[in-house]
């Protein structure tokens, strides 16, 4: 397990510095954005980049190499298909050696081998983690899939707004939030037991060059250990160290949120009105994630069904490492309202959307909400029963 973890760290490092190759020039940059075919109805300019591919080849070669087998269980948004300046097609992989895969990208790049070759470079980087003192656990490989979201925020990625303030420590929009995600599930009941955000763009130094940093969590059976605390000590999933409020009312006025500019309205005005300690807005599904594993805020709420199950598998399980969860929104305050109010659906991610087709087999339909309190989640199912979602 360990062995895993330090190369899905690894993974995510490497293509963190993709992410920062490609952005080292804007006239290489153009190059590379290819209007994605969008059968998402609720995102109007999305893009997918050469780097969100070869970001997700990298992690399928490198895991694959590492765990032979396991990268017949990673799965992904991006197909490996990029078509050039030609109108050619061609299939984007990690080659055994740099030369080939420069050689490869070249043609994607419509014979530009100094980019291709800097690509490749990145892409064939050896990356040393230290060790990240992750205890010890057995899960067999093949019980295991992988969810990798190679370049989440694309929109913000490519406009690569890098002078933006931050409110209280969360910026609503920029480079800084740009997430790597990736996240490990149990094939059989769904659920999350090991994820990686790493953030590429954290920080830009003196000399106007990106550094980045990144957060790892394991919650698998009893061992709860992540990169935010130094305890492996088990913690009960679900439950805060602070007691539950009696008064959820009191309790919601006494949270901060996140929520995405894309919420519909209502909810907007509901969590303005009454969330005393502030709400914010933020881009990118991992980074708002981020937000409340770092404790910036109480809660990430999403009503709409326009995130994913790689958007959210990596940090659903650092949240479950840090006693938080990731819940289907929707389900929570049916089962409430039906008088099951301690039940919690958290999210899964073994099973398709019935009768859904495309990306849309693996969204997230009810919703979510991110949680590192049991009480904050009840304060949020008041609050939101006293609107028609």
């Amino acid at each position: 397990m360990s062995e895993l973890m330090v190369a899905l760290v690894q993974a995510s490092e490497k293509a963190a510095n993709i992410a920062r190759s490609c952005r080292q020039e804007e006239t290489l940059f153009s190059l590379l954005i290819e209007e994605k075919k969008n059968d998402n109805r609720k995102v109007s300019a999305d893009f997918k980049t050469l780097a969100d591919v070869l970001v997700q080849e990298v992690i399928k070669h490198d895991i694959g190499k590492r765990f032979p087998g396991l990268e017949n269980n990673i799965f992904g948004e991006e197909t490996n298909e990029f078509m050039n300046g030609l109108g050619e097609r061609i299939q984007v992989v990690v080659c055994e050696r740099e030369e080939d895969t420069a050689r490869l990208l070249s043609k994607v790049l419509d014979g530009n081998m100094q980019a291709a070759e800097a690509l490749a470079s990145a892409a064939h980087q050896d990356i040393i983690i230290p060790n990240l003192h992750t205890g010890s656990i057995h899960i067999p490989i093949h019980d295991l899939g992988v969810w990798v979201d190679p370049i989440d925020s694309t929109f913000q990625y490519i406009k690569g707004m890098s002078n933006c303030v931050p409110e209280d420590s969360i910026y609503s929009r920029g480079l800084q939030c740009v997430t790597v995600l990736i996240g490990v599930y149990d094939l059989q009941t769904g659920e999350p037991v090991m994820g990686v955000i790493n953030q590429p763009f954290a920080v830009m130094d003196d000399s106007k060059r990106w550094r980045g940093r990144f957060f790892w969590g394991i919650s698998a059976g009893p061992l709860s250990v992540n990169s935010l605390s130094s305890t492996t000590e088990p913690l009960s999933r679900g439950d805060s160290q602070n007691p539950v409020d009696p008064n959820p009312e009191v309790r919601a006025a006494k949270l901060s949120a996140v929520l995405s500019t894309r919420e519909v309205k209502r909810v907007r005005a509901l969590f303005q009105d009454c969330c005393e300690r502030g709400v914010y807005y933020a881009s990118g599904a991992g980074y708002k994630a981020l937000c409340v594993i770092l404790g910036l805020v109480d809660v990430y709420v999403f009503t709409e069904d326009s995130t994913y199950k790689w958007d959210s598998c990596g940090p659903h399980a650092i949240l479950r490492s840090l006693g938080g969860d990731m819940a289907d929104l929707k389900e929570c305050l049916k089962r409430k309202q039906a008088g099951r109010p301690n039940e919690r659906p958290e999210l899964l991610y073994n099973t398709p959307v019935a009768e859904a087709s495309g990306t849309e087999k693996w969204a997230n339909r009810g919703g979510l909400i991110a949680y590192r309190s049991k009480a904050d989640l009840e304060a949020v199912l008041q609050l939101l029963t006293t609107i028609e979602l």
